[in-house]
Parts: structure tokens; C-alpha cells; sequence
């Protein structure tokens, strides 16, 4: 067990002692035997799960320049992937040798890996979540958190009672154009907020791809999971090293099309600008195109309207103004608004210590020694990608829920009346057997 683990172990075993006889949660660090300034320097051992996008991405050269870390193992399904990111760690590591796996348990398992960094397809996030948790080890997951509603449900329950850190990889937080945007609302420069509109793509579709021969050196039963079984497909999940992303995000089996993908960033950043972290909208109006891949409207309680389509990025509709941001852009009419500074007696919201995606990883860090929460926990990422799948169910089964309307209670996890669509909080199809998701 590394230095840096058996201090956190010490750790969540007097908070888990602490917890049964109802005692404060807070502990002074001293009372839990932490030395601050040794485990400052400890290095937090990493262990690295789906590498694929790491590879072409910004992720592994980051982590590698990175003192503070250091990564013990890589996990991925396909073997020229999980190899070359074995290499590239080896290669700039003198001292020790980085293990590979294809079953990301033998990395969760590990008493020596403090933390995971999960980077693999959509329908995989929940488990390897659940896992993590159930081991007590601290994880940053990309967005979007998990690819149904049940899941989200599920992995904010479990990881709120575990004590685990969790980060989700919505970078936009940590952006400073967009937290200054979102303060500016939560401020009221542009007066009560009357719209919101969130532009990113559709919904998925059911996969349908022709099948191919299988590529050597996958494991396609495991890289499919909890989906139905299939021919292997190289849309899914391309030959070899790549430096794209693969279009599994397309198929509702894998991921939740352009409305979870970039949902994932835009939703969140009205949900946060909106003050709604800990809650979400209370119905859902369908289009009147029932083929439409926008237009759906989510009604707040307190009246807000935020709209799938828009100009693009978010839009803040006030009474007494507007407030635009998108990745390298921030407007506002008028034009002052964006000039504004907020004041010390004012809303300053959560800041990273950085910006975009090295921010919101250092902060996932800084708050594993810490215990702190980070800027998007479990709850802000399960809430944000509900809004995603909320607006998903009412474009797939506007059919079969019989209406343009759907209520939901965000506090209860559940539409209010119509058992039917509370059944799409899930996969509509069973999860294949040795894969199902507890709880």
C-alpha cells in the first residue's frame, strides 16, 4: 500500500467510525493521524482505464508532466492501445514499470492505486463507477457521467454514501468566460431570467451498422459490456491507434448522441448559471414535429424555460438583457454587462485553480487530499446529464408515452403519473448477463 493510500485509508476509516456514532462530519486533519505536509508530497498513484482517447488527447501527456502523479497501471480492450499507453508510461518513467490490463477490476483491485481516470465509451461509466466506489477509490470520469437516467440515479446514490471523490469531466466549469457568465446571471445583470437556450446536437439512434470481420487483439464482448451482443464494427471501436473520436456516440446502446456529448458541457452550464445544481426542470414539452431533433422545452418551478436550439452555445434570455458564452466567446446586450465585476458582497461561484480541462483536473487532485468536494461532484454530474436524457426519452418515445408532455419530479428521481416512461429511465433492452448494474 502506497504512503499517500494508507493515508487515506486512515482516513475513511475514522470518518466511516465517526459516521456510526453521529458525531460531526468534520475532523480536524491531525485527529485523523494526516501529516499535511507529508502527503503533500506523496504521489498520488493513478491507474488509467480506457486509453484510447487518452493517447491522441491531451490527457496522458498531461498526467505524465504531471509531478504530483503517478500512473501504476492502464486497462484497455484493445491490445495495441493498451500497449502503446504501457509504452509511453514506461518510456518516461526510469524507476519503475507500468501494468496493463483489459479488465479494468484488476487496476480497481489493486491496494497500491489511489485514484482511476475513466475515459472509456459511455455505456461502461456506470460500472466502473459503482466499482470504484465499492473500493474506496477516488475517480474522474468524462462526461457525460452515465448513459441512462437508472444510472444516474444509481451512481449518485452510491458514490454520495461511499466518500469517494468524484470529478466529472465537465471541463466548461473550470473555463473562467463561462463560470463569469453563469455569475453574472446568478447576479441578476440581465434582470429574472425568463429563457435559456442550450444549442448542441440530437439524439442517438439504435445502432444498425454492418458487421466486420473482428479485429486481432480485441476483446469485443468486453468492449460491448452491457449492451446486446453484436457483430464488432470498426465505427465502434477503430483498428489500432487513432486520433479521432469514434461515432459510437451516435448509437443510443453506447452513448446519447450530440445531446449527451455536448449536452453534457452546455446543459451543465445552464444548469449552473440557473442556480438548479441540486435540482432540474419539472416537465418536458416535446416539439410539435414529432421527428424533430430540436426543440424540446424544459419548464422549471420557477417558470424558466430552456430550449434545445438556439443561436448556439447558452443563451440567458433575461428581462433585461442577454448573456451569450460558447467555447472562446462571451457577449452580452447590452454590451457592458460582460464588463461588470462582481462584487465581494456578491455570488462568486466555485473556482478551479486553472482553466478548462488542466483546472478541472488539478482540482480533482488538490481535492483528494483535501476530501473537499470538487467543482462538478457526483450530484452536479448526474443532474446535468439528466437534463440530456430527460429531453432523449421525449424525443425516442414520444410514441409509445402517448403525449407532448411529460412531469417530472427531480426531488423523487421520477415522472409523475406515467408509469410507461418511467420505464425508459432505463436501457430497453436487458443488460447482458454478467453485466447488470446493481442496485
Amino acid at each position: 500500500m502506497s504512503q499517500f493510500r494508507a493515508s487515506i485509508s486512515r482516513r475513511r476509516f475514522v470518518q466511516g467510525t465517526v459516521a456510526t456514532i453521529a458525531l460531526p462530519l468534520f475532523i480536524p486533519r491531525h485527529v485523523l493521524g494526516d501529516d499535511s505536509n507529508a502527503s503533500a508530497n506523496q504521489k498520488i498513484r493513478l491507474g488509467l482505464i480506457g486509453v484510447g482517447h487518452m493517447l491522441s488527447a491531451i490527457h496522458l501527456p498531461h498526467f505524465l508532466r504531471t509531478s504530483e502523479v503517478q500512473i501504476g497501471a492502464v486497462c484497455d480492450v484493445d491490445t495495441t492501445r493498451r500497449e502503446a499507453a504501457k509504452k509511453r508510461v514506461d518510456d518516461a518513467y526510469s524507476n519503475t514499470a507500468c501494468a496493463a490490463y483489459v479488465d479494468f477490476r484488476e487496476i480497481i483491485a489493486r491496494d497500491d492505486i489511489d485514484a482511476v481516470f475513466c475515459t472509456t465509451p459511455d455505456h461502461w461509466h456506470a460500472s466502473i463507477i459503482l466499482a470504484a466506489a465499492a473500493a474506496s477509490k477516488d475517480i474522474y470520469c468524462e462526461k457525460p457521467l452515465v448513459n441512462t437516467l437508472r444510472e444516474a440515479k444509481v451512481v449518485m446514490d452510491v458514490v454520495s454514501q461511499s466518500g469517494i471523490i468524484l470529478q466529472t469531466g465537465s471541463q466548461q466549469r473550470s473555463d473562467n468566460s463561462f463560470r463569469y457568465a453563469c455569475e453574472l446571471v446568478q447576479n441578476g445583470r440581465i434582470g429574472k431570467i425568463k429563457r435559456v437556450e442550450v444549442a448542441v446536437g440530437g439524439p442517438p439512434r439504435s445502432c444498425n451498422l454492418p458487421g466486420e470481420e473482428l479485429e486481432p487483439g480485441l476483446d469485443w464482448d468486453r468492449w460491448l459490456g452491457p449492451a446486446p451482443m453484436r457483430e464488432y464494427s470498426s465505427v465502434l471501436s477503430p483498428r489500432g491507434v487513432h486520433n479521432h473520436f469514434p461515432s459510437w456516440r451516435a448509437f443510443r446502446e453506447y452513448g446519447g448522441g450530440g445531446m449527451t456529448d455536448w449536452g453534457a458541457h452546455h446543459f451543465d452550464i445552464a444548469q449552473w448559471g440557473l442556480g438548479m445544481d441540486q435540482s432540474g426542470p419539472v416537465e418536458i414539452i416535446g416539439p410539435e414535429d414529432p421527428k424533430a431533433t430540436s426543440g424540446v422545452r424544459f419548464i422549471y418551478a420557477n417558470g424558466v424555460e430552456m430550449v434545445h436550439g438556439g443561436r448556439g452555445g447558452v443563451i440567458f434570455i433575461g428581462t433585461e438583457g442577454e448573456i451569450s458564452v460558447d467555447r472562446g466567446r462571451l457577449e452580452s446586450k447590452p454590451e457592458d454587462v460582460i464588463k461588470q465585476p462582481i462584487g465581494d458582497d456578491e455570488i462568486h461561484l466555485y473556482k478551479s485553480p486553472g482553466g478548462g480541462w488542466g483546472g478541472q483536473i488539478q482540482d480533482w487532485l488538490n481535492c483528494i487530499r483535501s476530501r473537499k468536494q470538487p467543482i462538478c461532484p457526483v450530484e452536479v454530474g448526474a443532474r446535468s446529464i439528466a437534463v440530456c436524457h430527460l429531453g432523449n426519452i421525449m424525443y425516442l418515445h414520444r410514441e409509445e408515452l402517448g403525449g407532448n408532455s411529460l412531469k417530472w419530479n427531480p426531488a423523487k428521481w421520477e415522472f409523475v403519473g406515467n408509469d410507461e416512461a418511467n420505464r425508459w429511465q432505463d436501457y430497453p433492452y436487458p443488460r447482458r448477463e454478467g453485466y447488470e448494474l446493481p442496485g
